[in-house]
């Protein structure tokens, strides 16, 4: 049986504004941050889209963005976190590596984890989630990096990284067999 996962990144944050590297510290919503999070409620109910359940990071600014848009009890998880930039956290992000290829170990020698470890967790959990039976139509809010790490376990994520993956944009993911298919990207 087809099921829909929305995989969403959090709203934007102080360290997006002053560009810093957030990883798993964290920085607070901004007031646009928090006018994102309404918008995408507001989509969601102009195209009557409810949910079964509801997950997000552990990370304080995806709770806080998952409150903005539901009221329904939600599940925070380990899983979804961003990817750890080691002592690169909450520093200026010019120091970040862009080539998704060099990712896979530019963070490791500053004792952050490989993009690759990242992906594999992201399937890892939201597998997990999408293979329980009540779970038809979940909504998970995570991390640009994140959901950049888990797309690219299904496809090349090169065009989808060229529109950007804003604070806010919803994934819209099918999911059958095991696999994910992207079938939309929602940007504001």
């Amino acid at each position: 049986m087809m099921k829909t996962l929305y995989l969403m990144r959090h709203g934007e944050t102080q360290f997006n504004v002053l560009h810093k590297i957030q990883g798993w510290c964290d920085s607070p919503l901004t007031e646009n941050g928090k006018q994102q999070a309404i918008k995408a409620r507001q989509w969601f109910a102009d195209h009557d889209i409810t949910f079964d359940h509801l997950y997000c990071s552990t990370a304080e600014r995806c709770s806080d963005t998952l409150e903005l848009i539901s009221s329904q009890p939600y599940q925070r998880l380990k899983g979804l976190k961003e990817n750890y930039y080691g002592l690169l956290e909450s520093e200026n992000d010019f120091l970040a590596e862009n080539d998704p290829k060099k990712c896979e170990t530019y963070y490791l020698q500053f004792g952050g984890e490989s993009s690759n470890t990242v992906r594999d967790r992201m399937v890892k959990t939201l597998t997990a989630i999408m293979e329980q039976d009540d779970h038809q139509n979940v909504l998970a809010v995570s991390h640009g990096g994140a959901c950049f790490n888990f797309l690219r376990a299904w496809q090349d994520p090169s065009e989808e990284l060229q529109k950007g993956f804003g604070n806010c944009c919803i994934f819209i993911y099918e999911y059958e067999n095991k696999k994910f298919e992207l079938k939309e990207v929602i940007r504001q």
